[in-house]
């Protein structure tokens, strides 16, 4: 599967209660959904790129890196790039985290994982488990309208790069490894990053 061919499928639209339009307003007045999402898909690109050349050892992955990336990808598109969502989302019949507690759930978030990071691993099986319980906490939040998965991933690659390894091989996923990894976000839930870490292990660079 192509990087664009999952990107499309994650990207699959949210529910909300007022049951907004697909087409979100934007900064570039783009009227089709396909003109969209080829801004996004760069924006996203070229985040990746900007965060992938000021890497160092001094990198600290804290909200304020994740609202960092966010704003790189999306600035130029949506005035809410960088922000938490102010709508309640779900997406399959799954209710992400309430809009209205978005701060104190990113702090927590905060204080409970992305704190409690190395700097340094020992090997790559101790990365893979932080990765996969940062990506699977972080998307079972939602904290953004728009661009929470393409922001997880990102955010993926970067600890990995890192600590010197190559971005995961996220368009390696095909359809069953999808719904594996939307069980594991849904585990997280019960703070079971079991699943996740083995998605994660899956599509670790070799």
């Amino acid at each position: 599967m192509s990087l664009i061919v999952l990107y499309l499928l994650v990207s699959m639209k949210y529910k909300t209660p007022n049951s907004q339009s697909e087409i979100l307003p934007n900064l570039l007045g783009l009227k089709s959904s396909e003109d969209i999402a080829l801004s996004e898909f760069e924006g996203f690109l070229k985040a990746e790129i900007i965060l992938t050349e000021k890497l160092s050892s001094r990198t600290r992955f804290d909200v304020q890196y994740i609202l960092k990336i966010h704003k790189l990808a999306l600035g130029h598109l949506y005035s809410f790039a960088g922000k938490y969502r102010d709508v309640n989302l779900s997406k399959g019949g799954f209710p992400f985290a309430a809009a209205r507690f978005l701060p104190e759930t990113m702090a927590s978030f905060n204080q409970e994982i992305l704190s409690k990071l190395a700097n340094e691993y020992e090997n790559s099986q101790v990365l893979i488990a932080d990765i996969a319980k940062v990506h699977a906490e972080f998307l079972f939040i939602h904290p953004f309208r728009e661009g929470n998965g393409r922001t997880a991933r990102i955010l993926a690659n970067l600890m990995s790069r890192k600590q010197g390894y190559d971005p995961l091989l996220f368009d390696k996923v095909g359809k069953t490894e999808f719904e594996f990894y939307v069980l594991a976000v849904q585990l997280s839930a019960e703070k079971n990053y079991n699943k996740m870490e083995e998605f994660i292990t899956s599509i670790f660079p070799k």
